[in-house]
């Protein structure tokens, strides 16, 4: 298989050579990550249209070569496997790319917005016979792994509800609105992860959405604030939350609440101390963003990735993984224009 194709073409050393698409906020991110963090790892070159982005981010991170041209990763001798994070219109075109020249794939979510792409794109890596991991990063917080935990052991009994609350400090630039896909596709879809990855498949939708933080986001076609209940096929319960305005900073909470008692996780703060006195007990605000609250995530999800094919397992987060989650995005949508609750299987 994958790994012993690898092992063979590597020898002992063990050690993946990376090429990283997209020089952006992400793509920066696990490039830090890939060039100090991950065992194994050795990314040798970063591509961006924009050549200059490429460049800073080659010199910054000690990555040996840069490009402009995506292509010449993709079909690179020297590289073992391609990591995507460029924008998501150009997800599936490079998947589908670099299987063909048998790269391993990391590629950011979401695959795509349409699930004929996505769909293509999963059978080129399957009949390529690489492996895709989708980055799905909040699988690998340790909060997140020790609710699972409690609930996969029988810890908290049977599961009756779950409720996840995600909040950003701020919203995006409007032309990134414009580009990502919604507010469903582009935020709660980590959500939407989360919520099979705790409790298992979800069978029906419901949400409710509006304006409540800035009009020009729903000017530009999208909402900012959303609320969706789900019914999982384990006849559990689940509500999600999302803003794009938390004037506090980054509010990531997560329950499950069980037959035998309740498993939760609230949010990060920069410190751990209480100040009292007369007036209030009071602490620091919460972390302010996803980068300083989920980044150890960020770094054992790419150790998962480069263990998977440098010890011969199968990466933890496939490509179906990434599909199911865009079906959620386009049922919670459909929900929103419709107003009534969607079953997806009216949408698979």
């Amino acid at each position: 298989m994958i790994s012993a194709i690898i092992r063979v073409r590597l020898g002992a050393s063990m050690t993946i050579k990376l090429g990283i698409i997209g020089a952006g906020r992400i793509g920066r991110l696990h490039a830090n990550t890939l060039t100090t963090r991950v065992p194994g790892a050795q990314a040798i070159a970063i591509a961006d249209i924009f050549e200059a982005s490429a460049k800073s981010a080659a010199a910054d991170y000690s990555i040996p070569d840069y490009t402009s041209e995506p292509a010449e990763i993709i079909n690179s001798g020297d590289i073992d496997a391609v990591v995507i994070c460029s924008s998501t219109d150009t997800h599936c075109r490079f998947i589908t790319e670099a299987a063909g020249t048998g790269k391993q794939i990391f590629c950011e979510k979401p695959i795509a917005f349409d699930l004929a792409e996505i769909d293509a794109a999963l059978a080129a890596v399957a009949d390529a016979g690489v492996q895709l991991q989708i980055g799905f990063n909040r699988r690998f917080d340790s909060n997140h792994a020790r609710i699972k935990q409690a609930i996969d052991s029988g810890e908290i009994g049977e599961p009756h509800t779950l409720t996840i609350i995600s909040r950003d400090p701020a919203p995006p630039p409007i032309d990134y609105i414009k580009v990502s896909g919604g507010l469903m596709m582009d935020m709660m879809i980590h959500d939407f992860d989360m919520c099979r990855f705790l409790l298992g498949e979800v069978e029906e939708i419901y949400a409710m959405a509006d304006v409540m933080v800035d009009p020009a986001i729903g000017e530009a076609g999208d909402i900012d604030t959303a609320t969706v209940m789900l019914r999982f096929e384990n006849g559990a319960i689940g509500t999600i939350e999302n803003s794009r305005q938390a004037v506090y900073g980054y509010d990531q909470r997560v329950e499950v609440f069980g037959s035998r008692g309740a498993a939760s996780s609230g949010n990060w703060h920069p410190n751990a101390v209480t100040i009292s006195d007369a007036s209030s007990v009071r602490r620091n605000l919460p972390l302010h963003f996803f980068i300083e609250r989920y980044m150890d995530s960020y770094i054992a999800e790419m150790i998962a990735f480069v263990e998977a094919l440098t010890k011969g397992g199968t990466v933890p987060v496939v490509g179906n993984d990434g599909r199911v989650p865009v079906l959620m995005a386009m049922g919670g949508m459909r929900s929103i224009a419709e107003k009534r609750p969607v079953r997806l299987d009216e949408i698979a």
